[in-house]
């Protein structure tokens, strides 16, 4: 027999290719795109791999004029299937020519269904009549591969048209809703306001805690915080807590403060066993890359690359529990060929292998977990970093419990009762292998009952209660889980769409002014758009698909009859919304007063489309201040010491620089300058181009126009150094997980060609 095989990706086919033929196939291109043949117990393989989605879902092209259509016709109108990749279309007809069963192996799930249906579909009536199957697997390891292909099962269209109806509602939804936004507010163009169905309600748990935030009013309370001495310094609090008023707590400390020591009243010791973690699914592993300095998104893309590479099972996951097919002790005795090789045969030694459970329990893929043993010599920096998680988090789920030593002692002084408590870990446990989590060690002392102890002092502490905390990236998943917001496929890649879309920013997330104000607009006049009931009801509708409870027809029908009724309210709250949303953003982007003319100076965009700050009163007044391109701006309300200029706040890959607008000024000369020009004698000064890239630039253009390039990302210090080989400015780069380098900025130096 002829077999066709299609993988979701070019390396995918690669690897899969190699396995089953034990290294003996080959490689050929067809229309330029490579096919892998070879022969496997008397029958013809031929695999390929695609893009990812090769088929995409738009509206017709007399649709495109957002002004000319309207909206409730946009929401109603089915969209078209256009082919993205034709040749990869063409190179599979070609091959198919002959072929007797066409296999699908696309990663298994949603996506991955629908995107090996997707290419079926493509190719026509060629492939109605030959047999189809699809090969299921969890990693890209040759057992898994040799256990798929041997066991190949039908083809899951229900699953697929899960997947699809997905792409069909939030297509509907992001178009109208972006579009209704847009011109409301007459933002078209690079300008646009951007909103959707899961985007919106995510936005408002964002918006509404910063809310929060502002308006929370501190309350004051006091604590009565008593330092004992017996060997060592312990402290214990007064057990009535928090004093709410300060008078109790004047009254208790007048009585306390002169205390020479305490009597023990109570005193007891016991041992507490704190079980490993369980298993990661893709929630809990998106929670976890704060501890490594990563986003949830970049941490995703990293996993899915070790994945794709074959260290790592498959990261799209909702199973916490090891189901029992999966051989723990064969992936330990892999990891002995690891840089955490000694831990690994720790674990390989217990008698015993009881992995930890989680609550949640699927079939379709088990934990994530790693399949092959690395070395940092193979996988460097964040590879390295995604990867070390993984194996750490495995070991800790095969691991003992941690038992704890945990002692509490009631101290009377004067009458007054303080406790005591400390927490000692005498076996580590799961802690062990996966440092990423740690408890809190307090000693106490070994006391007796009715034993006077010294007492140094008691102090009487102020403080207030505190504001809830701003989402990190892994605890807005987890909400966005609880409340039904997008999937585990997609959760991650709506906060990088809120970030792209300069929403929010920061490690803990911060919503913009544009952020805010979309949500204020739409929370008084169209609340249902920013709650989760609606979305998470279509999700649930979306699952029912797969499982054959819904149809694809059915489901679109309910989500376009609820989008009708949103535009409803919205159309009928249109001038409001626009008003107060461009009133909300004209705020955000005014920077401060005008030197010059005291009118303002606000961020706007050339007809290019390439921002800059302008005063409000040109043409009077030309003040213009140059801006990079990429990042977020934020008015701080701040001057320059300097020169009195406004100073805004720049964010970008993660940093955050307080810096004077004026190009002029010293502070900013400072700050860019990188060095003296070789040709002119001029100054070298960090500059962006119209499209956000940075180089750096002679200061005395357009007389020199010397420039260099320059790494895009990492932060940039000059140095006194000159090149040796070719004389010109050395820099250094600082770059998150690698150590800071030097950098000759002449991309033909000898020595780099060298």
């Amino acid at each position: 027999m002829r077999k066709l095989v299609i993988c979701e990706k070019r390396s995918s086919a690669s690897r899969i290719s190699f396995m089953l033929s034990d290294g003996e196939a080959k490689r050929e291109y067809i229309n330029k795109i490579p096919v892998w043949t070879f022969e496997r117990d008397g029958d013809s393989y031929s695999v390929m791999g695609l893009r990812g989605h090769i088929v995409a879902l738009d509206y017709p092209e007399e649709y495109n004029q957002w002004d000319k259509v309207e909206l409730k016709t946009l929401a109603v109108t089915e969209p078209e299937k256009k082919v993205l990749v034709p040749s990869i279309v063409k190179t599979a007809r070609d091959v198919l020519e002959g072929v007797d069963e066409i296999i699908i192996a696309t990663d298994y799930d949603r996506e991955g269904e629908l995107i090996g249906v997707e290419v079926l579909e493509a190719m026509g009536e060629s492939v109605s009549d030959r047999p189809k199957k699809r090969a299921r697997f969890s990693a890209l390891t040759k057992f898994e591969i040799e256990r798929a292909f041997s066991d190949l099962s039908e083809i899951d269209f229900q699953l697929a048209q899960s997947a699809e109806s997905r792409q069909m509602i939030d297509l509907a939804w992001g178009a109208s809703l972006t579009r209704f936004l847009s011109l409301a507010t007459n933002r078209l163009g690079r300008e646009y306001l951007s909103v959707g169905r899961v985007q919106s309600p995510t936005l408002a748990l964002i918006v509404d805690r910063e809310k929060e935030i502002k308006d929370f009013v501190p309350q004051p309370f006091w604590e009565l915080i008593a330092e004992f001495e017996k060997d060592i310094v312990f402290y214990a609090n007064h057990t009535n807590g928090r004093f709410w008023v300060e008078k109790e707590a004047e009254r208790i400390y007048k009585i306390v403060q002169s205390a020479k020591s305490g009597t023990v009243k109570d005193y007891f010791t016991k041992e507490e066993r704190k079980r490993p973690p369980p298993p990661f699914d893709t929630t809990s592993f998106l929670t976890e890359p704060n501890k490594i300095g990563f986003s949830a998104s970049r941490a995703m893309r990293v996993a899915e690359s070790l994945y794709t590479e074959g260290w790592i099972s498959y990261p799209r996951t909702d199973n916490t529990v090891y189901p029992k097919t999966l051989s723990l002790k064969r992936i330990l005795e892999k990891l002995k060929d690891s840089a955490l090789s000694k831990e690994a045969k720790e674990i390989l030694k217990q008698e015993k292998l009881t992995p930890t459970r989680g609550r949640k329990f699927s079939t379709d893929h088990p934990p994530i977990h790693p399949v092959a043993g690395a070395k940092k010599t193979k996988l460097k920096g964040d590879k390295w970093k995604v990867y070390e998680l993984v194996v750490r988090r495995f070991l800790a789920t095969l691991a003992p419990d941690a038992i704890l030593l945990v002692s509490e002692a009631t101290m009377d002084v004067k009458g007054e009762e303080f406790k005591a408590e400390g927490t000692t870990v005498t076996e580590k446990g799961g802690l062990k292998y996966y440092p990423y989590r740690e408890i809190k060690e307090t000693e106490l002392p070994e006391l007796l009952q009715e034993e006077n102890v010294r007492l140094n002092e008691v102090e009487m502490k102020k403080d207030e209660t505190k504001p809830p905390f701003r989402f990190s990236q892994g605890f807005l998943i987890q909400e966005m889980e609880k409340l039904g917001l997008g999937t585990k496929s997609t959760r991650h890649e709506i906060i990088r769409k809120l970030i792209q879309r300069k929403y929010i920013y920061g490690k803990y997330l911060t919503p913009t002014d544009s952020g805010i104000a979309v949500i204020n607009a739409l929370e008084e006049h169209a609340n249902q758009i920013t709650k989760p009931d609606m979305t998470s009801t279509l999700e649930e509708d979306m699952l029912g698909i797969s499982k054959g409870d819904k149809t694809l027809k059915d489901v679109v029908a309910e989500s376009q009859e609820m989008l009708l009724d949103t535009l409803d309210t919205l159309q009928a709250n249109e001038k409001a919304i626009g008003e107060e949303i461009t009133e909300a953003l004209k705020k955000q982007n005014r920077i401060g007063e005008c030197k010059e003319c005291g009118g303002d100076l606000l961020i706007l965009r050339s007809r290019k489309g390439n921002r800059f700050i302008g005063c409000s009163s040109y043409p009077e007044c030309n003040v213009t201040h140059p801006l990079p391109q990429g990042g977020i701006v934020i008015p701080i309300d701040e001057v320059c010491e300097e020169c009195g200029s406004p100073k805004v706040r720049m964010i970008a890959s993660g940093r955050s620089e307080d810096i004077c607008v004026d190009s002029e000024c010293v502070t900013s000369k400072k700050r860019t300058l990188m060095g003296e020009c070789k040709k002119c004698g001029g100054d070298l000064v960090l500059r962006h181009s119209a499209r956000g890239k940075r180089f750096l630039g002679c200061s005395s253009y357009p007389k020199c126009t010397e420039t260099h390039s320059l790494p895009q990302t990492g932060l940039i210090q000059p140095t006194d150094l000159d090149c040796k080989s070719c004389g010109h400015n050395v820099i250094k780069v600082i770059k998150k997980g690698r150590k800071p380098w030097l950098l000759c900025i002449n991309s033909d130096c000898p020595s780099k060609k060298k």
